[in-house]
């Protein structure tokens, strides 16, 4: 009960936080403009995300066993690899493609 209490008051407490720093921010009004790395980066982390979950309902859905690999082999997951390096592959054979359509 007092794990419950607890973590409702850092809940609370948390919330309250965020409400104060966004009141803060707003005050000043100042638009932050991200840079093309920041973008770049937060478009590969995102086309990288969704490509491993597409390939992790793929393999549930195949019911291909999720130790196809030996774990204490690889220090990062071999599925987020692969979809990381999809990820930058992509935008090189989307041009490839276009070219070749031509």
């Amino acid at each position: 009960m007092a794990m419950q209490a607890l973590g409702l008051f850092l809940l609370a407490a948390g919330i309250l936080a965020s409400l104060r720093s966004r009141r803060y921010l707003l005050m000043w009004r100042t638009d932050t403009k991200p840079s093309l790395l920041s973008a770049a980066i937060t478009q590969l982390v995102g086309t990288a995300g969704g490509i491993y979950l597409s390939l992790e309902l793929l393999f549930s859905f195949l019911k291909i066993p999720e130790n196809w690999w030996n774990p204490s082999t690889f220090i990062v997951e071999p599925l987020a690899v692969i979809s990381l390096a999809l990820a930058i592959v992509q935008p090189f054979a989307v041009q490839l493609w276009l070219k070749i359509k031509k």
